[in-house]
């Protein structure tokens, strides 16, 4: 086989794992039992969402984060997407945090969110976006939003994979079990400061 022609093979094979697989039907489902329910027993409620006609509950950051997946949407299953409605109080952030299998796109409903992403290189793309504008935030790049305005802003994000996944920085480093002399070192943090971290974003226990 020529050289060339191998490495154009590989690539596409790597590349065809590299994002969510295509439907072999018109959709699917989910069922109980089966991989996918009889398609004749499909309705049209079943592409219907209407859970984000409102904000849901916030969090202590003044977000307020509704996703909109196959859990939730069975229409959207197997289809290869996904989607957010945000809310953000005035002063409300979308903390630092990157999807590793997704490209996101926001759109912005009403407010006016700063928002940006940061490259590989450390450089920072950010900047205030109003109603009717829209962003993308590149697969796997850390991103964020914040309300800059006196208002509520609401932001709705689509995804080109059906588990895009969500890291969010400071949990990943402060509420995960990374050893503490390593987040000291790579931080120039006290002990007592990396245990202060941790009590804010180590998960809260279950009663």
């Amino acid at each position: 086989m020529h050289k060339s022609l191998g490495f154009l093979l590989l690539y596409l094979s790597v590349s065809s794992l590299a994002s969510d697989p295509d439907p072999v039907l018109d959709f699917c489902i989910p069922s109980s039992t089966t991989a996918c329910e009889n398609p004749t027993l499909a309705t049209p409620d079943d592409f219907v969402f209407t859970g984000i006609r409102s904000a849901g509950n916030f969090s202590d950051t003044g977000l307020s984060s509704s996703p909109v997946n196959h859990a939730v949407f069975p229409g959207l299953n197997t289809l290869g997407m996904s989607a957010v409605r945000a809310d953000l109080k005035p002063g409300g952030i979308n903390p630092p945090h990157f999807h590793p299998r997704a490209t996101e796109m926001v759109y912005v409903l009403h407010g006016k969110v700063y928002a940006g992403f940061v490259d590989s290189t450390n450089r920072v793309f950010a900047k205030v976006i109003k109603r009717g504008d829209v962003m993308v935030f590149p697969r796997g790049l850390v991103h964020f939003q914040m309300n800059v305005g006196k208002r509520p802003a609401t932001v709705f994000g689509c995804f080109n994979s059906q588990n895009p996944g969500t890291q969010k920085i400071p949990n990943v480093l402060f509420g995960s079990g990374i050893n503490d002399v390593l987040l000291e070192k790579a931080f120039g943090l006290s002990i007592k400061q990396v245990i202060e971290m941790r009590r804010r974003f180590l998960p809260k226990p279950h009663h």
